[in-house]
């Protein structure tokens, strides 16, 4: 499996390409903003992009959907409770970027949805708690968590739709779950470890 971090936008979110070193077949996961490195970057993979997933609704993850569905004629994918956020600037927090409603989604998926890719298997988990629809992807053992869990902190839960309790809830029954070894790839700043984030989170204790 070969992944491409790519941080994108003013808020600095990540964007991540992952493809089947095998077969080039792969996914681009949450393209906030500057899509057409994005585009530059998956061709220059040699990417075969298969799917484009958002772990959420917010702008910052889903602002360039558009052009890299364009460029590469493929769906785009979210959680079925987050798709209504597309039709609403101020849930998708579209309004602080100058912009109205999002184009919404080809399709949604739901807790324990499976998508083969290459030979990647790509398995939807519930993480509800920064947004209603949040998800972690599990792909192939490595854990794409969005807004939920990043290094040493969580999402924020002051948000329309969010609640603390819940995200709490998401990261110690889906995710802390997972061995000490598995790599997290957050939404934001750098990678880290459950067994990290077990260990030092201090929202976690």
């Amino acid at each position: 499996m070969q992944i491409e971090k790519m941080e994108v936008g003013a808020f600095a979110a990540n964007c991540y390409l992952v493809a089947c070193k095998e077969t080039r077949h792969g996914v681009i996961i949450d393209p906030g903003a500057e899509g057409k490195q994005i585009i530059k970057q998956a061709e220059k993979m040699g990417m075969n992009v298969n799917y484009i997933i958002n772990t959420h609704g917010h702008i910052d993850h889903v602002g360039s959907n558009m052009e890299v569905k364009n460029a590469f004629d493929v769906p785009v994918m979210v959680h079925e409770k987050d798709a209504s956020m597309f039709r609403s600037p101020q849930a998708s927090l579209a309004i602080f970027t100058g912009k109205g409603k999002l184009k919404p989604p080809d399709q949604t998926f739901r807790e324990g949805d499976e998508f083969q890719v290459g030979q990647l298997t790509i398995r939807i988990l519930e993480t509800p708690g920064h947004t209603p629809g949040s998800v972690t992807l599990d792909i192939n053992g490595r854990l794409f968590t969005g807004d939920t869990l990043f290094a040493g902190s969580i999402g924020r839960t002051d948000l329309p739709g969010g609640s603390y309790r819940q995200i709490i809830e998401s990261i110690k029954q889906k995710i802390l779950v997972y061995r000490d070894d598995t790599v997290v790839y957050p939404g934001h700043g750098p990678l880290t470890t459950v067994a990290e984030e077990r260990q030092f989170n201090p929202f976690l204790a």
